[in-house]
């Protein structure tokens, strides 16, 4: 195990600091600790970030450690070498920022962040518009909206013309609308044992009935609504998840149970909105942060973590001893750790195993000129590669894409977000886990210039240049892609294999996107919500009197109350949900 001189352990206190002891390097600590106070944040993005927030404000001494980059996919990335004339590096992502108004945690988190004279959260703004492009001669799918008296739209019958008129107006055969809208109600009406009990173990497919109906039920109400809103493969996705989603998603349209606008994005850069203010703040506040180290495994005695090993990337180790240890990092880099000591503790973690992940990454395309779509996202409904967008540029109020970043050339930049690697595209024929980088920007650009609304506006010459998330790298050997970064998807009959985030070891707390939460999908919100869960248990190990984290629940209307009451009575007789005609 490598051994860190004096000068490295005193130079970073700053990053070190109260919350862990770097042990085995026969120094005194560079910091006065506090028994029963020290934790370790094993991982710095949403979750990791998260949980030192809620401790450090709870009396905490918090060191987060991170292999990689702050902010972990959520953040934004200078293009390195793109900047000229005191400009900026251009900022690309790993993919676009989305938060719907269902979404409590992140924002409330957002507006305990001071930005100038207010706080993070007022650098979220409404995107108003929205469109479902179709390609070659289709007329474009829907626009969501809202119904003429949202007041009076959550009866059956209510929620059912709401459903038709907001969903209407596709290619589907109406009778197959119908019953799509048909099976939407069943779920809606379902209770909770049901979703969890029967719903769970069902594909969105499956559910839907999308084997035996046309191709655009299947292209648009099946795929579409899954694969491009919440990146999930309606194939394996659980009914459960997707129907929480589209639930969520209803309301939201409907205002119900919001935390503000429909759909939001940040009007600056994710680093300069939130991630380098959040930052600042726990800075502030006395939480480390300790950059370029990640967890390999755990040493256990008595029935409790003692410390934490770590690796940089040179593989030199060190070890981080703590009073609780918060796991934060996603759930491919947990499985790992679980060594058999660790499952010997807790035998449950075991079923991480099972767990399965998929690839949603982000290219940005930097563009000469404007493309005035729509002000909001934009769905490829026909592209094999599911491929959403937005046009970032009309949301940055204070910042102007030629003054402020790139060579100015660049005026804006078009976001996508590509949802499905494994689909033939229509340019070389080939997933995109086997195109390499350059492929895949022309694949992309050809699948968007195929959906006729946003072709017309692409011409030869507007793309500046383009930035592919650097989690993908292209291995010519095996002739296939990579990706640092793949994304938990929730497949049928998954939930129980995810844990909580207390763990039968007393002193370590798992958070993360995988973590059961209940907005249930792998989102930052998840992320958010699993911290503050970890941080409650924390609390509740250590006989903490602070006040808890607080959490949110997804809305859920009254007017439904009976009809699930129903439901549950039913379902414990092994009965159909009253709408479910088969």
């Amino acid at each position: 195990m490598a051994q860190l001189d004096r000068r490295t352990l005193l130079t970073s206190a700053g990053a070190v600091g109260a919350g862990a002891v770097l042990a085995g390097t026969g120094l005194a600590p560079a910091f006065a600790a506090t028994p029963g106070k020290r934790v370790a944040v094993l991982g710095g993005g949403m979750a990791g970030l998260t949980a030192a927030h809620e401790l450090v404000e709870r009396g905490f001494e918090v060191t987060v450690f991170e292999p990689s980059a702050w902010g972990g996919k959520a953040r934004s990335i200078p293009v390195a070498g793109t900047a000229a004339g005191g400009r900026a590096d251009l900022p690309g992502e790993h993919g676009f920022r989305f938060f719907p108004g269902f979404y409590h945690h992140v924002p409330e988190t957002m507006r305990r962040i001071p930005f100038g004279n207010g706080t993070v959260g007022d650098n979220l703004v409404a995107a108003s518009g929205g469109k479902f492009l179709r390609s070659g001669d289709h007329a474009d799918a829907f626009v969501f909206g809202i119904g003429p008296d949202p007041q009076q739209v959550l009866t059956v019958d209510g929620l059912r013309r709401f459903l038709r008129d907001t969903l209407g107006g596709s290619a589907v055969p109406p009778h197959e609308f119908t019953y799509f809208v048909e099976r939407l109600l069943v779920f809606l009406t379902s209770c909770d044992e049901r979703r969890l009990g029967q719903w769970e173990k069902v594909s969105w497919w499956d559910f839907v009935g999308a084997a035996k109906r046309s191709t655009p039920y299947q292209k648009i109400l099946a795929a579409g609504l899954t694969r491009n809103l919440v990146a999930a493969k309606e194939t394996i996705a659980s009914t459960r998840t997707i129907g929480n989603m589209g639930e969520a998603f209803v309301y939201n349209m409907m205002g119900r149970g919001n935390d503000g606008a429909l759909d939001r994005v940040l009007d600056l850069p994710t680093n300069e909105a939130w991630i380098d203010p959040w930052l600042t703040y726990l800075r502030g506040r006395g939480v480390r942060f300790v950059a370029g180290q990640g967890l390999v495994r755990y040493e256990t005695a008595g029935g409790r973590i003692t410390a934490a090993v770590l690796a940089d990337a040179a593989g030199a180790t060190s070890r981080v001893e703590a009073d609780w240890f918060v796991s934060a990092m996603p759930v491919e880099r947990v499985v790992p750790t679980l060594t058999p000591d660790v499952l010997a503790l807790d035998p449950g973690l075991q079923r991480l195993s099972a767990l399965k992940t998929d690839w949603m990454v982000g290219i940005q395309f930097f563009l000469r000129a404007p493309v005035p779509i729509t002000k909001g996202h934009i769905t490829f409904i026909d592209s094999p590669w599911a491929l959403t967008a937005l046009t970032q540029g009309q949301f940055w109020a204070d910042r102007v894409v030629s003054r402020d970043y790139g060579d100015g050339e660049v005026v804006d930049i078009l976001s996508v977000d590509v949802s499905n690697w494994d689909a033939p595209g229509i340019l070389y024929g080939k997933p995109a886990k086997e195109c390499t980088r350059q492929e895949i920007a022309d694949e992309v650009l050809a699948q968007i210039r195929d959906h006729h609304t946003a072709g017309d506006l692409l011409p030869e010459g507007i793309i500046h240049s383009w930035f592919l998330d650097p989690g993908v790298q292209w291995n010519a050997a095996a002739g296939r892609n990579t990706n640092e970064t793949p994304l938990l998807v929730n497949t049928v009959d998954s939930w129980s294999s995810r844990p909580t985030a207390r763990t039968r070891i007393p002193n370590l707390l798992l958070s993360g996107d995988f973590v059961q939460t209940d907005i249930d999908l792998a989102t930052m919100e998840g992320a958010n919500e699993s911290a503050r869960h970890a941080v409650n248990a924390l609390l509740d190990e250590a006989d903490s009197p602070a006040a808890r984290a607080k959490t949110f629940t997804l809305y859920d209307p009254p007017e439904f109350a009976l009809l699930k009451q129903a439901d549950k009575v039913l379902y414990k007789l092994g009965r159909r949900n009253l709408l479910d005609l088969g």
